[in-house]
C-alpha cells in the first residue's frame, strides 16, 4: 500500500490587491475621534506605529492555504519503481514523462515530489506545489525535505500496519462470529439425543476438524416401525463441506419419507445432489434399515467405509460398495441383507479415525479400529475406547479430518425395553416410594452394589424434584420413567421447575466448617458420583433429569448372565 501525502501552498487569488479600497477603508476614522484616541507618550506612539505597519503588511500579504492534490497512481505505473530507488526529493521535471501520474501532477502544478521509503519499500509520496515566495526549491529545502521523509516514512508505515491489523482483527472477529453461527446451525442437523430403541442401544461421537465439518449421521424412525441409520462424509473440511453436508442431510430426510429401500434412497439422493454439488466434491454415505424386532437389516453403500460387526468376539465387515454421491449420474447401489443378532455390536465410522496420523506419520488404520471393536463389550464402551485410543495415538498432532463414530448394540434375548412409568405428588417422603418402585423393576439387572447406588441417586433426584423443582406444591406431580435397554438402565425424573441453575459444588468439609460452603448442591454432586451419566433437558413444561446406569456383563449377577447367554446361543 502506498499513501500519498500531498500539499500545495499558493497565493490566495481571492484576496484583494494591496491597493484595494477595502484595505484602506478599514483604517479611516473621524478627526475628532482620532484626536481623542491619540497616544500620550513616545512609547505608546511607537507601539501604535508598529501595529499600523504590521496591519498594512498583513493586508498586503496573500493568505496561504493548503490544497489537496489528486494523485491516482496505478499499481503498474513505472513511477512507483522509479521513486522506490530515487536518491531523495525530485523536481517534477526529473520524473519519467511517460508516467500517467506525472502528467496528472504536472497539470495540478506540482513542482517537487518526495518519495517516502522505509526498509526498501515505497510507502508514500509527498507532493508539493510552488513556494509562497514564488522562488524555486533550494538545496537546503531539499535537504530539509529529505530529513523529513526519513522520519515520516517509518511513522507512516507504522500507521499503515496498524490500520491493516485493525482491519484483519475486524475480519477475523466477523469470520469467527459467522463460523459460530454456522456451528450452531450444523448442530441442529445432528441428533440432539439418541432415541431409545427398546432392546437396542445407540452411542455416537462427532468431532469436526474445524469449527464446522462435513461428517454427519442421522437416526430416522420410519413409518413401518423400522429405523434408518445413516452416516456420511463430505470431501474437504470447513464451511464448503458443511454446506454440502446440510444439503445431503435434507435430501436424505426427504427421500426417506418416500422410499425406504437403502439402495433406492442413495440412487435418488445422488441424482438430486449432482446438479447442486460443487466441482471436485462428493459425498460418501452408508444407509442401514433395521427391523428392531427381528434384527433383519438391509444396507447399501455409496463409497463409505465398510462397517464392522462384532459377534461372539469375532469381527467382520459388512461388504457393500458403490460410487460416492454427486459424482456420476445414473449410479445404481446394490442392496445387501444381514441379520444383527442379540449381543451383536455394529460400528459405523468415517475415515477421520482410520486416516489419522501420529507424530511419526503412521496412520491409525483399520487393524487398530477392528481391534477396538473386538475388545469392547458395549456400544458406549466401544465409543469411549475409540476416542481414548485415538487421542493417545495422535497426541500432540492436529486432528486431520472430521471424526464420526456410531455404535449400535442389540441386547440379548430376555427383553430390555420400557418397563415402568408413573407419577407421585410433590409430598415429602414420596422420594422413598419412587426409589422402591424403581428398584423393584431393575434389581435383577444390576449387582447389589450398583443397585444400592442407583437407589440412592433416584431418591436424591426425586427429593430435589419435590422440594426444589415443584417447591413442595402438592398439586404438581413428579413423573418417573424407567427404561431398560441392551446395556443401560435409564431413570427419568421430571418436575415443573427451571432446572439446575449452576454446576454443583464439590463438597469440601473444611470449607463447610469454616462457613464458606453450604451443603446445598452436595446432593447433585453425590448423584453424579453414583451413576454412570447424568443428563438434563426440558420436555415441554417439564424439567427432566435422566440417570443412566450401565448394565454391562460384569455388572449383572452371574446367574442372569448365564441364562441370557444360553438363551442367545
Amino acid at each position: 500500500m502506498t499513501d500519498m501525502l500531498e500539499a500545495r501552498s499558493e497565493p490566495d487569488t481571492g484576496s484583494p490587491p494591496v491597493d484595494a479600497p477595502a484595505s484602506v477603508a478599514g483604517a479611516t476614522s473621524s478627526p475628532s475621534r482620532a484626536a481623542q484616541a491619540a497616544p500620550r507618550t513616545r512609547s505608546e506612539k511607537r507601539a501604535a506605529a508598529s501595529a499600523r505597519k504590521s496591519a498594512r503588511r498583513a493586508d498586503a500579504t496573500p493568505q496561504a492555504r493548503a490544497e489537496v492534490i489528486d494523485i491516482d497512481i496505478d499499481p503498474n505505473d513505472p513511477l512507483l519503481i522509479f521513486l522506490q530507488t530515487a536518491p531523495g526529493p525530485l523536481e517534477i521535471a526529473a520524473l519519467p514523462s511517460y508516467s500517467p501520474a506525472v502528467a496528472r501532477m504536472t497539470e495540478q502544478g506540482v513542482q517537487m515530489v518526495v518519495p517516502l521509503v522505509t526498509s526498501g519499500e515505497l510507502v508514500g509520496i509527498l507532493a508539493l506545489g510552488p513556494r509562497l515566495s514564488e522562488r524555486t526549491y533550494s538545496r537546503n529545502d531539499k535537504r530539509l525535505l529529505d530529513s523529513l521523509a526519513r522520519y515520516a516514512a517509518p511513522a507512516l508505515r507504522l500507521g499503515q500496519l496498524m490500520r491493516e491489523q485493525e482491519k484483519e482483527a475486524r475480519d477475523r472477529e466477523r469470520i469467527e462470529q459467522e463460523l459460530h453461527v454456522a456451528q450452531l446451525i450444523q448442530q441442529q442437523f445432528l441428533p440432539a439425543e439418541l432415541p431409545e430403541l427398546g432392546g437396542w442401544h445407540l452411542a455416537a461421537f462427532y468431532r469436526p476438524a474445524r469449527t464446522v465439518g462435513g461428517d454427519f449421521y442421522d437416526i430416522i424412525e420410519l413409518a413401518d416401525g423400522r429405523v434408518m441409520v445413516v452416516t456420511g462424509d463430505v470431501t474437504d473440511k470447513g464451511v464448503p463441506a458443511a454446506l454440502v453436508m446440510a444439503s445431503t442431510y435434507a435430501l436424505l430426510r426427504s427421500t426417506a419419507d418416500v422410499v425406504t429401500s437403502p439402495g433406492e434412497v442413495l440412487r435418488r439422493v445422488n441424482e438430486l445432489l449432482i446438479p447442486q454439488i460443487p466441482m471436485n466434491m462428493f459425498v460418501t454415505c452408508l444407509v442401514l434399515v433395521i427391523d428392531l424386532k427381528t434384527g433383519e437389516t438391509h444396507f447399501a453403500n455409496a463409497g463409505h467405509n465398510l462397517p464392522y460387526l462384532r459377534r461372539d468376539g469375532i469381527v467382520t465387515q459388512l461388504e457393500a460398495r458403490g460410487m460416492p454421491l454427486g459424482l456420476m449420474p445414473g449410479s445404481v447401489y446394490d442392496e445387501h441383507e444381514t441379520l444383527i443378532e442379540p449381543g451383536d455390536i455394529v460400528l459405523l465410522y468415517s475415515d477421520g479415525i482410520t486416516e489419522q496420523h501420529d507424530a511419526s506419520g503412521e496412520m491409525f488404520g483399520f487393524a487398530r479400529t477392528a481391534a477396538l471393536v473386538a475388545d469392547s463389550n458395549s456400544g458406549d464402551d466401544l465409543i469411549d475406547r475409540s476416542v481414548e485410543a485415538l487421542g493417545a495415538f495422535s497426541a500432540d498432532v492436529e486432528q486431520e479430518d472430521d471424526i464420526t463414530l456410531v455404535a449400535l448394540h442389540r441386547g440379548r434375548s430376555g427383553g430390555y425395553q420400557d418397563t415402568l412409568s408413573f407419577s407421585v405428588p410433590s409430598e415429602p417422603g414420596n422420594e422413598r416410594e419412587v426409589m422402591d418402585r424403581v428398584a423393584a423393576v431393575v434389581e435383577t439387572g444390576l449387582s447389589t452394589e450398583r443397585l444400592d447406588a442407583l437407589k440412592t441417586a433416584v431418591s436424591e433426584t426425586a427429593m430435589n424434584a419435590i422440594e426444589h423443582g415443584n417447591r413442595g406444591d402438592t398439586s404438581l406431580d413428579v413423573s418417573v420413567l424407567v427404561r431398560r435397554s441392551a446395556e443401560a438402565i435409564t431413570v427419568e425424573v421430571g418436575d415443573y421447575g427451571r432446572g439446575r441453575q449452576r454446576d454443583p459444588d464439590i463438597p469440601d468439609l473444611d470449607l463447610k466448617l469454616a462457613g464458606l460452603q453450604t451443603p446445598r448442591g452436595w446432593g447433585l454432586f453425590l448423584i453424579e458420583q453414583l451413576v454412570d451419566r447424568v443428563e438434563e433437558f426440558t420436555d415441554g413444561e417439564r424439567h427432566v433429569v435422566r440417570l443412566v446406569m450401565r448394565t454391562t456383563d460384569d455388572d449383572r449377577p452371574d446367574d442372569e448372565r448365564t441364562n441370557e447367554e444360553g438363551a442367545g446361543s
